[in-house]
């Protein structure tokens, strides 16, 4: 999805040609097809190196890393928790602000607390610290403090429904946080800290 948004955000405003039942162009709806294209068949490294880090370009090394740390996961996905927090500090760190970002850029903070991502929430602040996203880290840590204070309002009315989480967002005090982290986006280039914090540490993320 993250693909997608970039592809429309660069060619999305200035393209008048032809457009598609989907309103996009030709020339943007092959660039989406090659684009998933290329995602689904990117490389994945069970091992990671050296080699492998520095070869690859600042646009793809986060998706590598992240690829890499979920190739560690057993098949039990309730081991999660247990297997993310077995590892070293850096790749904790990495492994949970994509999950972050990518919820928080999705449904906000409430989706956030609401799926599985969750259970990282109290490790959150420390690991954007870690990587230099300080910002982000006051942000988070903000929100987790509202989440804990005003639990019972923003919770009382998931009832396992889908219903019942859309009416989660009605008057939720998270709503706020999500406003700051996307203007925050917009100056802060959190994926790109990343991707220089790897490169500057890449030995806490190499197999060998």
């Amino acid at each position: 999805m993250r693909i997608i948004t970039t592809i429309l955000t660069l060619f999305g405003c200035s393209e008048q040609t032809k457009k598609n039942d989907r309103g996009l162009s030709k020339e943007m709806e092959a660039q989406l097809t090659n684009s998933v294209e290329a995602f689904k068949n990117r490389p994945i490294y069970k091992v990671l190196t050296e080699q492998i880090i520095d070869t690859t370009s600042d646009e793809n090394l986060l998706q590598v890393v992240f690829d890499n740390l979920s190739q560690k996961h057993p098949a039990d996905y309730e081991k999660e928790y247990e297997t993310v927090m077995s590892w070293n500090k850096s790749r904790q760190a990495i492994y949970m602000i994509w999950a972050l970002e990518g919820e928080v850029n999705n449904g906000g903070y409430n989706q956030f607390y609401f799926n599985s991502s969750g259970q990282f929430y109290k490790h959150l602040p420390d690991a954007l610290k870690l990587v230099g996203a300080t910002k982000f880290a006051d942000l988070t840590k903000r929100a987790n403090d509202t989440f804990e204070k005003e639990n019972k309002k923003i919770t009382q009315h998931q009832d396992g429904t889908l219903e019942g989480f859309s009416k989660s967002y009605d008057d939720n005090p998270l709503n706020d946080f999500d406003t700051e982290f996307y203007d925050l986006y917009k100056t802060e280039k959190l994926q790109q800290i990343q991707v220089d914090y790897i490169r500057k540490n890449k030995k806490e993320f190499i197999d060998k």
